[in-house]
């Protein structure tokens, strides 16, 4: 069974071996943005400024990178900004489609099931990763995971700060053992979503009714993660990249 898998694993994937991948991913946008106020008063939080870049953009950057240019974005929140900023993707290489959620958005689980048509046209897996996050991780790997039926593959990171408990257990570990922070970047079979009802349906309990079935395998990611969740978070980082010289 695929979701036997439990890895951990820094950044060392060789760029060299990209290859072309009809596999789509998905970059979750449509969040209001409440505890990044008042910058995100009329700018929706993937397009804060990291290092003078938007932080979608390093998104798409390293999913055209592994090799997925197929990208859905949902949109709720000034979406029409986002929609205006990279359009089709087009002068990207890249080929951007939108699933627009009402006002409020459909939280996680809710949003993906609505764009399940846009990701499922060509493959019956996708990635999908958090619009309000700043990492180096690579998908490359991730999307080379075989999955069947229901399943899904998560990543873990070192709990943050913010987050102490963490979220869930790496797969296999005891329940006493110590919990990671989720981070927001997954891999999905399109039937993982299947009973999820229109409207609003957040991700996380569904995780972990998931993983008690083990339907769920993690991995622990030790490089580049953060959670822009603050505008005190995105200006630590800000000052950590400008410490870093890089852009």
């Amino acid at each position: 069974m695929a979701c036997n898998l439990v890895a951990i694993r820094d950044n060392t994937f060789d760029k060299n071996q990209t290859a072309e991948l009809t596999m789509k991913a998905m970059i979750l946008a449509a969040g209001r943005g409440q505890r990044m106020m008042p910058l995100t008063a009329d700018t929706p939080k993937p397009l804060l400024l990291v290092a003078g870049k938007p932080l979608i953009a390093y998104h798409l950057e390293r999913l055209k990178e592994a090799g997925i240019n197929e990208v859905v974005i949902n949109l709720a929140w000034r979406g029409d900004k986002i929609e205006e900023a990279f359009g089709n993707g087009q002068h990207l290489g890249m080929h951007i489609e939108y699933s627009y959620e009402p006002e409020g958005g459909l939280e996680t689980a809710g949003g993906i099931a609505k764009a399940l048509p846009l990701l499922c046209s060509q493959n019956d897996t996708f990635i999908i990763i958090n619009g309000d996050i700043f990492t180096d991780y690579d998908v490359h790997a991730l999307s080379q995971l075989q999955l069947f039926d229901g399943e899904a593959h998560i990543v873990l990171v070192e709990n943050p700060a913010h987050n102490p408990e963490g979220d869930f257990l790496l797969t296999h570990q005891p329940n006493n053992a110590q919990k990671y922070t989720f981070s927001g970047i997954g891999h999905y079979h399109k039937t993982f979503f299947v009973n999820v009802a229109s409207g609003k349906v957040p991700l996380g309990p569904m995780l972990r009714s998931a993983i008690e079935n083990n339907t769920v395998s993690s991995e622990l990611y030790l490089g580049l993660w953060h959670d822009i969740g603050t505008p005190e978070r995105l200006n630590q980082i800000n000052q950590e990249m400008e410490a870093k010289n890089v852009g």
